[in-house]
């Protein structure tokens, strides 16, 4: 298990696509925090986080073969899916999140909690906690409401009592601005 444990993200899902049980085990114990973290900051009930996490997993095994490496860091691809499958709870339970405009800087703070200084999910997440703040006030609340809260854009305009254009306009520039850094980013990586 020690020469699985530090296998790349592509090698890691090839062994997963081929069934393999003891790599699912390390990218469980490379992400489980990771997943958590973001169902309970999505859910704020311990107990449906668990069960979203363990969705989440499952979700990797039986579809594998739909991770693109070039479309996004095997990490983006498993937080999309918790993401997802949180708010569909969320739906399924009938209920929005208790929080309003989420504070990135929590969630980023606790993503990040369980990953040594340096790591690559670590460095991921300092580099979103930028990239968030160079949005300007407008931009910045209503991804957060879009991404972490699950709202559509006419959720986001009833909510924020703004013109639905308005919602999409913000919207569009925000992951327009948020796109350009982070392609800057991976290419300097």
């Amino acid at each position: 298990m020690a020469e699985l444990s530090s296998l790349d993200e592509s090698e890691l899902m090839r062994r997963i696509r081929a069934k393999d049980q003891s790599a699912l085990n390390i990218l469980y114990d490379r992400y489980i925090n990771l997943v958590f973290d973001l169902a309970y900051f999505i859910l704020r009930n311990p107990g449906w986080a668990e069960e979203v996490s363990q969705d989440a997993f499952l979700k990797v095994w039986t579809q594998a073969h739909q991770w693109d490496p070039s479309r996004g860091g095997l990490p983006t691809w498993l937080l999309t899916i918790t993401r997802y499958t949180a708010i569909d709870r969320l739906r399924k339970e009938n209920r929005r999140p208790s929080w309003g405009a989420a504070d990135i800087d929590d969630l980023l703070n606790s993503l990040s909690s369980g990953e040594a200084v340096g790591d690559v999910g670590w460095q991921d997440a300092q580099f979103v906690r930028e990239m968030m703040n160079t949005l300007p006030p407008e931009q910045r609340e209503v991804v957060e409401l879009a991404f972490f809260g699950g709202l559509t854009h006419t959720e986001m305009a009833e909510t924020l009592k703004l013109p639905l254009g308005t919602v999409k306009g913000r919207v569009r520039a925000g992951l327009q601005k948020m796109r350009d850094l982070w392609l800057r980013y991976e290419a300097e990586a």
